[in-house]
């Protein structure tokens, strides 16, 4: 069974577009029988909250958030769970705005707290 995301930190690898998540938003993972959820901010999110499933390696979840502009926005996403020869856990994620129009991909990575 891969590791649990409980406690762990992730951020962006790469900016999306403008008003998006982006190298600066911060996410904090939670785990427990086979919930998974998540706060985050930073960058242009003022605060985020995502809430789903973990089956194995394979995360659904949807996700709501405010911009520092003042708008709102949620979507839904389906993340894959890869653990990095440095132990670190990298999920690669894809995405589509259900607010608006709009998909993409993205990957967010484990931050380690002594900033490796």
């Amino acid at each position: 069974m891969p590791r649990s995301l409980d406690g762990l930190v992730l951020a962006p690898v790469a900016d999306q577009a403008p008003g998006q998540v982006g190298a600066r938003t911060r996410f904090t993972y939670h785990e427990r029988d086979g919930a998974v959820w998540a706060q985050y901010a930073g960058g242009d999110i003022v605060r985020g909250h995502l809430v789903g499933t973990r089956a194995g390696d394979r995360l659904d979840f949807r996700y709501v958030q405010l911009g520092t502009d003042g708008g709102t926005a949620s979507g839904h996403c389906v993340s894959t769970v890869v653990e990095l020869p440095d132990g670190r856990v990298r999920l690669e994620e894809s995405w589509e705005w259900e607010s608006r129009p709009g998909s993409g991909t993205s990957v967010v990575e484990q931050v380690t707290v002594h900033g490796h």
